[in-house]
């Protein structure tokens, strides 16, 4: 079969992650759920924190009785007891009292606020001077100031991050509905590839992709599985391909996508069933030769073999598809800094390029030096910090402009 390129602009191929559905769902115990994605919104089943609670030592009190105080004219107010955190008050404060009260205490029905030890003065006992007064809930946190019963307090498609686990915990779920972690297939092909811990004979290169790869997909918070090294044999890839299809959710084909094996790839992907091809060449530099493939609802990839083009497509590319997996709702998750251009940088138009970049800081600036090299070199990725992206209709961009770098 003959195949051609018909390249996609990079907008084009990121529309198609809505052509792919999100894995399954389980439920599991919220002391493991750091890194996962909700699969349904999390509703408050009461107030937050449930009580008003102070947050100052201090002293209880009703707003209204300590209004017009000041250190020459201070309020009295009776003291009526002492609350502890952890205690329950089991009395109704009343105007003109006041009762002593520690950070996280609960305060009594009456009180709506705390004076702030340091403006206070203890007469006896029985009663304390305040000089300073307040305004209702000052210095409080009220009932359901976090959050509400009946209120959707983390939306289905949430990454959860320590403090979305504790907030679930603090509400008291002990388990929660999340999407299952995605597996993500890796197989590194071509007759010149061999094993990390072989020695290399000329034409011959050590595998570095897969394990790049691999590590890009677990900082993703996926799971890689690596097949190995593939040959260029028809037969043994469909089979890895097959393999990797039935046991992981999204399947990686490293090499094969170049100008000489691009067709090599494509027959295998078109000899699986339900098979669609979606990308067969990307308006971008590096990454162009990129095939993208739809097998039975599962995304597979033909990455280029050069070891920065597959890097810088799987940050750019691969990995929203793999978040799009993971459930996350249509967020763009890279972070992007601001920086200076240390240097003018040229660009064809009619491509998206992705500049590797270092970053520096110098008086108070930060800088992004491009590094300079081709991509089949894994030394510009070394001393990259990010990657700045240079739109498709730009010819270049001059030194000392204002960018935003992909960070890396």
């Amino acid at each position: 079969m003959n195949h051609f390129f018909k390249v996609k602009s990079l907008e084009e191929v990121m529309a198609l992650a809505g052509d792919f559905s999100p894995v399954n769902t389980e439920k599991i115990p919220v002391s493991e759920s750091f890194s996962r994605v909700l699969a349904a919104d999390l509703v408050a089943k009461q107030d937050m924190p449930g009580f008003r609670r102070a947050t100052m030592d201090g002293f209880a009190v009703e707003a209204s009785s300590t209004f017009g105080a000041s250190e020459s004219g201070p309020a009295w107010l009776e003291i009526a007891g002492t609350i502890l955190m952890g205690d329950i008050p089991d009395f109704t404060l009343k105007p003109g009292q006041a009762v002593q009260i520690s950070t996280g205490g609960m305060l009594p029905e009456g009180a709506d606020s705390v004076v702030m030890v340091e403006h206070t003065q203890l007469i006896d006992e029985h009663s304390v001077e305040i000089y300073k007064s307040v305004a209702p809930l000052q210095h409080v946190i009220d009932s359901c100031e976090d959050f509400a019963k009946e209120e959707t307090v983390l939306s289905k498609g949430t990454f959860i991050r320590p403090q979305e686990e504790g907030l679930a915990a603090g509400l008291g779920f002990t388990q929660i509905e999340t999407y299952k972690i995605p597996k993500v297939g890796i197989i590194s092909t071509g007759d010149e590839i061999i094993p990390i811990d072989a020695v290399p004979l000329p034409g011959k290169i050590r595998d570095i992709n897969s394990y790049t790869l691999s590590g890009f997909i677990r900082e993703a918070h996926a799971i890689p599985v690596r097949y190995g090294i593939i040959k260029d044999d028809l037969d043994a890839l469909k089979k890895a391909v097959e393999k990797a299809l039935e046991e992981t959710d999204m399947v990686l084909i490293s090499g094969g996508s170049s100008v000489g094996t691009r067709d090599f790839t494509v027959d295998v992907l078109s000899a699986l069933p339900d098979t669609n091809i979606l990308v067969h060449g990307m308006s971008v530099s590096p990454g162009k030769p990129t095939i993208l493939a739809n097998v039975g609802n599962k995304p597979v990839w033909g990455l280029p073999g050069q070891v920065v083009s597959a890097m810088v497509v799987l940050k750019i590319v691969v990995i929203p598809f793999l978040n799009r997996l993971k459930g996350l709702e249509g967020r763009d998750r890279a972070i992007r800094v601001p920086a200076t251009l240390t240097r003018n940088v040229s660009s064809a138009q009619g491509r998206r390029d992705f500049v590797r970049v270092r970053l520096l800081k110098k008086d108070g600036k930060i800088l992004a030096k491009p590094v300079l090299g081709k991509s089949g070199l894994i030394r510009t990725m070394i001393h990259a910090d990010g990657l700045l992206e240079i739109g498709d209709h730009v010819e270049g961009l001059e030194k000392d402009t204002i960018v935003n770098i992909i960070l890396l």
